[in-house]
């Protein structure tokens, strides 16, 4: 057979194949992101200008690393321009509906509680939970958080049973056993230092409380195992925040992570006779392998090993890392900063037409200080707003969202709350605080809002 033909056949071949593929890149770096940039700005939605491949990224990431040497007054709760500045400015610019970009792929900022209501309260998993980086699935594991449509009911339905509050008020006895242990090591400290009053940096001691916490709630007998784990998953988290890319440590952390808590879960598994302990693992493996007495290990409520580890992950980062932030701040700011969905199909919002595949972001944190929503004192500390409760806080039934709303709201929400109030009236009958002098204002964004340089503060006893 000639050769040049041959040559001619493969090339046609290679053509064939890449032809399309070349279409459906130029397709969605080009023609789509005009395509909807047109349709919302029919709509009266501007936003910045689409960069080829880089969307608004690039601006983003600059405007972040210029935020990054802003320390704030210490009075000050203008944090938005710190953690999420392209908000502010881009509000400023476009109104509280903007679009803009990352890469190629739209998203939708919106700031209206009853748009953010809309998106938030749906049923029918139109506005589904936006899809991971891949460093953050291997932190989280593709447990509740993370899951969509019938994996995500599926999961909810095993999980559900250990969050409700009789099993929860369980768990008290335990947190404030760990607090009280705490509490005990600083009033050590107190009684050797002759002013007799300590300086402890709170967000390092919290997050060790709540780790000890989620640890032994979550693993009971294993918690020693637990602990193992959530010490390899705060490597990890330095990982997935700061993007290193060193491949090989995070694949040994993951392995490490999996490791332990297959070993953990097998160890659980083989007590069946005696019980599965009545923790949050033992409580989700007994929903998991209980018989139903209509239906034989119903398969639309077991998890494979696979899905239960995922849920340990979750477990222990929205158990540990969300709660530690929220006694960090107590009251003053949320861990959370912003909550993202994206839509399965072409969304109707408030009369404004959103396609297929757009990302629908809400910066909770500039909408819990919004002075429209919340009136001229909205970045006041002031608990007695809520002393008719959340709904009648502000001018809007649905404006606080620290644990979201609607059916993917945070099924971890009664944990946190008690563990909080558990350890925040501990501290109060105990000591009085003052901010340390060492104190720097910067609020950091690493997956949740955190204090970048610590929260050293000075206690001192209110009885001695």
């Amino acid at each position: 057979m000639d050769t040049t033909y041959v040559v001619g056949l493969i090339l046609g071949s290679i053509f064939v194949v890449l032809i399309p593929r070349i279409w459906s890149v130029l397709a969605s770096v080009l023609w789509r992101p005009y395509v909807i940039s047109k349709k919302f700005r029919d709509q009266g939605i501007e936003g910045p200008e689409y960069k080829l491949w880089v969307g608004s990224t690039e601006e983003i990431k600059r405007m972040k690393r210029e935020a990054q040497g802003i320390v704030l007054d210490i009075h000050s709760h203008d944090f938005t321009t710190r953690i999420l500045p392209h908000y502010p400015k881009w509000i400023s610019q476009y109104g509280g509906t903007f679009l803009f970009w990352f890469g190629p792929r739209p998203t939708l900022a919106i700031t209206n509680p009853d748009m953010v209501k809309q998106v938030l309260s749906n049923k029918f998993g139109f506005y589904a939970k936006n899809d991971p980086h891949p460093n953050i699935q291997a932190l989280l594991g593709k447990g509740l958080v993370l899951t969509n449509g019938q994996d995500w009911a599926r999961h909810r339905r095993v999980v559900n049973p250990a969050f409700t509050m009789d099993k929860l008020k369980m768990m008290t006895t335990k947190m404030a056993q760990i607090a009280r242990s705490m509490m005990e090591e600083w009033e050590t400290q107190m009684i050797q230092n002759e002013n007799k009053e300590a300086e402890v940096d709170l967000s390092l001691q919290f997050q060790e409380l709540t780790a000890d916490v989620i640890s032994h709630t979550a693993f009971g007998s294993s918690y020693k195992e637990g602990k193992e784990v959530f010490l390899a998953q705060k490597d990890l988290q330095i990982l997935a925040m700061n993007n290193i890319l060193n491949n090989l440590q995070k694949w040994e952390l993951e392995r490490k992570v999996r490791t332990m808590l297959m070993q953990i879960i097998q160890s659980r598994l083989n007590t069946k006779e005696t019980g599965y302990g009545n923790d949050l693992l033992g409580l989700m493996l007994e929903a998991c392998t209980s018989t139903d007495h209509r239906d034989e290990k119903r398969e639309d409520s077991r998890l494979s090993m696979d899905e239960i580890i995922d849920e340990c992950k979750t477990f222990f980062f929205a158990g540990h890392e969300t709660t530690s932030h929220l006694l960090t701040w107590t009251m003053l700011y949320g861990p959370v900063v912003q909550l993202q969905r994206k839509t399965a199909k072409d969304m109707e919002l408030a009369g404004l037409k959103i396609p297929r595949g757009t990302v629908v972001a809400m910066p909770i944190m500039m909408m819990h200080r919004d002075k429209v929503v919340w009136g001229a004192d909205a970045d006041k500390f002031d608990p007695s707003r809520f002393e008719n409760g959340v709904s009648r806080a502000a001018n809007h039934p649905n404006a606080l969202l620290s644990f979201s709303i609607g059916p993917r709201s945070c099924i971890g929400q009664n944990f946190a709350m008690l563990e909080a109030k558990t350890v925040v009236a501990m501290l109060l009958q105990r000591f009085s605080f003052t901010i340390s002098p060492k104190y720097v204002h910067a609020p950091n964004d690493v997956l949740t809002l955190q204090p970048k340089f610590g929260l050293p503060t000075v206690l001192k006893p209110l009885h001695v």
